[in-house]
Parts: structure tokens; C-alpha cells; sequence
């Protein structure tokens, strides 16, 4: 369990330093007004219009970066300081958000295949940290059946697979919204290169994330190939 625990320590340092820079540059750039003066809000509000998309909800939520976007109600939830704020961050949350939505209502790939992975991901995400346990120990124990671990494996490379699948996910929305701001006008080239610069941090987080799923799972494979070939 060693080489899990480094791999956990290093990615958990990684990512702390990726959300504390998200965190500061959000918190810059919320400073900074957009020359429309379009709240969240009107920023997405216009962003779904020019997409021609009439049936999605824009709601606000609770919570510090918790805006998201839910395909099952069609709803865009942005946290109050998005969805009333008039500024840098704001604008490029708002319109990421409804990049997911513009992604939704082009049946985008990759995003339905997400959605088809949500349930399945949320038993094995509880169960294969529980099972790969079980089968590391009963292996500790000089057990000679590693069929334990093997399935705590597939469990855990379906979670995987989605942290893999939601980065072209996040990248392709972030796209779709920083091309619709260049084009719709609502901020400078100077506002526009601080939005793009917000977004790029936020899908750093995923990029962590997606890594440290990959290392994992390659750290359990190698556990497994190397007990089944003693």
C-alpha cells in the first residue's frame, strides 16, 4: 500500500496547489468588470439564446465554484457570486456552463457518453476503494485467489474511464464558451485573455484529477500481473 500512499500524497499536494491557483485567479479576476456589464445571469441567458436554446433553466445555487450543469432537468446552476456577478469570472463560468448545455443540445459525444456512465460510476466509485482492500488483504494473508482484486480493479477503471472522458468533456465546453464570448463582443481582448486564463485553470483540476485515477489503477494493475505471474 506504499506506492498507492505516495501516489496519493502527490497528487493530493498537486491538486491543492491547482485549486489554491483556481481559487486566487477567480478571485482576481472577479474584480475585474466586464465592459457589457451583463451579470452571470444575462450572460448566460444570452449565450443559450444565440444557440438558439429556449428550454434550459438558469437557477442559482449554494456554495463557492459549485455552478454545474444538469442535463436531466436541463438546468444551468450557477453559484450567487456567478450568477450575480458582473465580472471576468462570472462571464467565463457562466458561458462554460453553457457550453455543457450548447453540448447537450447537440447531442455532443462524448457528453452523452458521460451521462451513460453516471450510474454506473456511482456504485463502483463506493464499492472498488472497498473491494480492492479486501483483495490486497486477503493476498496479504497468503491467500492464492487474487479474483477479489481483480474485480476491485474493473470497478475501479470504470471511475477512471469517466475522469478520462470528462476531460474532453470540460475542454470542449470551455472552447465553445470562450469562442462564443470572442464572437458576442461582451468583453475586451484584455477581459477575454483573463476569462480563457480562468477556464484554463479550472480544467487543470480535472487533468489532476484524471491523472491521479490513471496512476492508481496502473499501480493495482501492476500489483495484480505481478502476484498472478508468482
Amino acid at each position: 500500500m506504499m506506492g498507492y500512499l505516495l501516489i496519493s500524497a502527490v497528487f493530493m499536494v498537486l491538486g491543492m496547489v491547482v485549486q489554491g491557483r483556481l481559487k486566487s485567479r477567480f478571485a482576481e479576476y472577479s474584480k475585474v468588470p466586464t465592459s457589457s456589464g451583463l451579470s452571470g445571469k444575462e450572460v448566460a441567458e444570452k449565450m443559450l439564446r444565440d444557440n438558439g436554446i429556449y428550454d434550459v433553466k438558469i437557477t442559482s445555487v449554494d456554495g463557492v465554484l459549485s455552478d454545474h450543469y444538469n442535463p436531466v432537468n436541463k438546468t444551468v446552476n450557477l453559484s450567487l457570486d456567478v450568477y450575480n456577478g458582473r465580472n471576468v469570472s462570472a462571464a467565463a463560468v457562466a458561458a462554460h456552463e453553457c457550453g455543457h448545455a450548447v453540448q447537450h443540445a447537440t447531442a455532443y459525444s462524448m457528453l452523452m457518453l458521460r451521462s451513460r456512465l453516471v450510474p454506473v460510476v456511482q456504485v463502483t466509485t463506493s464499492l472498488s476503494q472497498w473491494v480492492i482492500m479486501a483483495g490486497l488483504g486477503i493476498m496479504g494473508f497468503g491467500g492464492g485467489n487474487q479474483t477479489v482484486l481483480l474485480i476491485g480493479i474493473i470497478l475501479f477503471a470504470a471511475s477512471t474511464l469517466f475522469s478520462v472522458i470528462t476531460l474532453p468533456v470540460e475542454f470542449d465546453a470551455s472552447n465553445r464558451a470562450m469562442k462564443w464570448i470572442e464572437n458576442s463582443g461582451i468583453t475586451t481582448k484584455e477581459e477575454y485573455e483573463k476569462a480563457a486564463n480562468a477556464l484554463k485553470w479550472a480544467a487543470s483540476t480535472y487533468i489532476i484529477a484524471a491523472l491521479a485515477a490513471v496512476a492508481s489503477l496502473v499501480y493495482y494493475i501492476t500489483i495484480y500481473t505481478s502476484r498472478s505471474r508468482d
